[in-house]
């Protein structure tokens, strides 16, 4: 079993496999914002799009293959744990491409509607 993406040091279907697979839902934002890092990083377009806001849903995600994730780091987290509906997670992203290294330096907003965290929209730091 190989490590998650997200950094978690769980295995990936123990982790955000388990999210991305539907086994269970995001139980805070920190941990889908953790679980759409890992779709990006293993090119889960599908599960990106079912946990993006319909009101801020793009109609389809192309992920370009060239990009490699390579490290997660959580910043900071605002609310978004069990029993909120709403919350911000503040990440850095570390990626390579065949242009070099760079990153990534979001803040993420996420609500929970019926049961479920989704992603709305992210501030991004330059």
């Amino acid at each position: 079993m190989s490590d998650c993406p997200c950094g978690s040091g769980d295995g990936y279907d123990a982790c955000c496999g388990a999210l991305h697979s539907g086994l269970r839902p995001a139980p805070t934002a920190e941990a889908l914002m953790r679980s759409r890092y890992s779709g990006f990083a293993v090119r889960d377009a599908g599960y990106l799009l079912a946990t993006w806001h319909t009101s801020t849903r793009p109609e389809s995600l192309d992920l370009d293959e060239r990009v490699t994730w390579r490290r997660l780091e959580v910043v900071r987290t605002d609310a978004g744990g069990p029993w909120d509906d709403s919350g911000l997670v503040e990440f850095v992203a570390h990626y390579a491409e065949p242009a070099g290294r760079g990153v990534l330096h979001e803040t993420s907003r996420f609500v929970r509607e019926d049961g479920r965290w989704l992603y709305v929209d992210g501030e991004v730091d330059a």
